[in-house]
């Protein structure tokens, strides 16, 4: 991997991780498309590392106080609504960490394919449209119980298959139950932080016991660009998103999967 190629990877790794239109899409398709090599599991490990620190900072107030209240409930001293939130989060993970623990060797190995990703891009591009367009959009992050949850987290789930995204799916979940654009997007990206985490530490460990050759200047770089192009995504969209809706990012999809159907008839 060349340092061009690991700056264009890490940033579209930043950019398009909590954007709605698939991160591991994305990567996956340089590989697929532009016959570049696999950018190795340090590198992978880096861009995750990277992503997770910007989240953390940008959150890192509600993080402290959801943590903090979580502690407090746990060593039953204290029930408040951060508390309750906090927990809900764990709820929302789970679905997606036993799917990935049961199911990840089979999607690997059968489901990161550019005809794959071409129809779930497309697929769940029409649903963040139907629901951006069809959900009442009044409840807030607040609002969030046991029910609806369960309901983000299974979708989540979903997103294990490429091209479906992480943020996409779960935002379209909450904006199909009724809740506003900001709330379902804080939601997502607060659900993020401890798969993000989880899986870096799985590739971490993986690292760990396989070793590795990789040229760890590159590893530095993919990690600070995934970390400044995270960090300036998560700001953006959440400043222009009232303003702007999901339209944009569901054009986009569209687009891309008509594109990638369109190498797949050719290329055959």
């Amino acid at each position: 991997m060349t340092w061009f190629e690991a700056v264009i990877l890490a940033l579209v790794q930043g950019f398009t991780e909590f954007l709605p239109i698939s991160s591991s899409a994305h990567l996956i398709l340089p590989s697929q498309v532009l016959g570049w090599n696999d950018q190795g599991l340090a590198f992978d490990v880096a861009v995750h590392v990277g992503t997770l620190l910007a989240i953390v900072i940008y959150f890192r107030q509600e993080v402290i106080k959801l943590s903090g209240a979580w502690f407090m409930s746990v060593a039953g001293r204290e029930q408040s609504q951060d508390s309750r939130l906090a927990w809900l989060i764990i709820l929302s993970t789970i679905p997606a960490g036993l799917c990935g623990f049961l199911f990840n060797d089979f999607i690997g190995e059968n489901l990161r394919s550019t005809a794959v990703i071409a129809t779930t891009t497309l697929v769940f591009g029409l649903l963040l449209f139907v629901s951006d367009h069809k959900g009442s959009r009044s409840l807030q992050i607040q609002n969030i119980d046991i029910k609806a949850a369960l309901i983000i987290g299974l979708s989540q789930a979903l997103a294990l298959i490429p091209g479906t995204s992480r943020s996409g799916i779960t935002m379209t979940a909450a904006l199909l139950l009724g809740y506003t654009r900001d709330a379902a997007a804080r939601y997502s990206f607060l659900l993020s932080i401890p798969l993000i985490a989880a899986a870096g530490m799985l590739k971490g460990k993986e690292l760990f016991e396989t070793g590795s050759d990789n040229d760890w200047f590159l590893v530095i770089v993919g990690t600070v660009v995934a970390f400044l192009s995270a960090y300036t995504c998560i700001h953006l969209f959440l400043k222009f998103l009232e303003k702007i809706g999901f339209t944009p990012f569901v054009i986009y999809r569209l687009l891309l999967g008509f594109v990638l159907l369109a190498l797949i008839a050719f290329s055959g």
